[in-house]
């Protein structure tokens, strides 16, 4: 009874938000009533991601977390593209803020809340150095393919890639995503799995049944269409918001980055304090590793019919905050356990990387 989905609010909310967006296509709303869709938005947002997660309760670890982390790209590709779509010449480094948001909002915080969650239960986080490390590799790996290499490329004036740089990035990232895809479900799967025994909560008796988890499967694929639609509507409302406070361009990023893993940083928190700090980590470095693999495929693609260019090179500062994040996490990573100090050294770096996005 867990979960039964006639009693349950994400089963009304996909739906309402598919109306709303309905209404909202054909009346084109202005002022107070875009409110509502904003509050439309982020409940097709948190039903989206509430119903990914019963569905990978079904299928299990790490499948779990590997959807999770899909269903949240899809609804930032969504994002990003609807805002560049409708931004023009000013969206051209839209993609590149929100997927560097992406990166350092999930490799330190939600991997730094995670561990500092999992450390205050039990002193000290456990976890799989393998599985984390070959995952953050990967993450850097893709991030220096697809946001450091465009700044230092020569064939474009700018940092932005040519058309042919572009395409081998893309292809690049969908190839390395594919493979860790793999590596995780099939060939090294224990390496992602909970590394305390007593946690490896998968009884049946638990999980959802079938038709429960295939009525959430289409209710998260409505609640995901309601996010991709409410986006292109309310995107005028963030940039004006954003405009307003006199904050830089580069904050629509981060402000879109934060809103789309809100609900991905509730279920890591969730799963740390089941003492469950491994799938924290696999929600936080896959969403990392699947906001840069899928992401830059799908932008190269929409590049096609988009006007404007496409900066994807990081400034100076970024790439000093990726190049800090990375040496950390490996830091971090290689002993297998971490401590409340971790933690806080992650939360601290995602602390500045907030302040210098508002105050460049």
């Amino acid at each position: 009874m867990k979960y039964a989905l006639t009693r349950h609010w994400t089963t009304v909310v996909p739906p309402l938000a598919a109306v709303v967006l309905a209404i909202a296509w054909f009346t084109h709303p202005s002022g107070p009533a875009v409110v509502i869709l904003i509050l439309g938005l982020a409940g097709a947002v948190l039903a989206a991601v509430q119903h990914a997660e019963v569905v990978a309760h079904r299928v299990g670890e790490p499948f779990g977390s590997l959807l999770l982390a899909i269903a949240v790209t899809v609804i930032e590709v969504g994002l990003i593209v609807t805002l560049m779509a409708s931004g023009g010449h000013d969206a051209s480094t839209l993609a590149r803020d929100t997927v560097f948001a992406a990166v350092m909002i999930t490799c330190n915080g939600i991997f730094g809340l995670s561990l500092l969650v999992g450390a205050l239960r039990r002193r000290v986080a456990v976890f799989s150095a393998e599985g984390a490390g070959a995952a953050l590799a990967t993450v850097a790996t893709l991030a220096t393919l697809s946001l450091v290499l465009p700044t230092f490329t020569t064939t474009k004036p700018g940092p932005e890639f040519s058309g042919s740089q572009l395409t081998f990035a893309a292809v690049a990232s969908l190839l390395l995503y594919g493979l860790f895809v793999t590596v995780q479900t099939v060939r090294h799967r224990d390496d992602f799995l909970p590394v305390e025994a007593d946690v490896l909560d998968d009884r049946r008796d638990d999980r959802p049944s079938s038709r429960t988890a295939v009525w959430s499967l289409v209710l998260m694929v409505i609640a995901l269409i309601g996010v991709v639609g409410l986006a292109k509507m309310v995107s005028p409302a963030i940039e004006r918001g954003v405009a307003a406070a006199g904050l830089p361009r580069s904050a629509v990023g981060v402000v879109i980055a934060l809103l789309v893993l809100l609900p991905e940083t509730i279920a890591a928190v969730r799963a740390a304090r089941r003492d469950r700090v491994q799938v924290s980590l696999n929600l936080a470095l896959g969403s990392a590793m699947a906001s840069i693999g899928l992401t830059i495929p799908a932008i190269a693609l929409a590049s096609i019919w988009l006007d404007g260019p496409l900066t994807l090179g990081l400034g100076a500062t970024q790439m000093v905050l990726l190049a800090l994040t990375v040496v950390v996490g490996v830091l971090t990573v290689v002993p297998g356990r971490a401590t409340l100090l971790q933690g806080g050294v992650h939360l601290v770096l995602l602390a500045g990387f907030v302040f210098l996005a508002v105050s460049p």
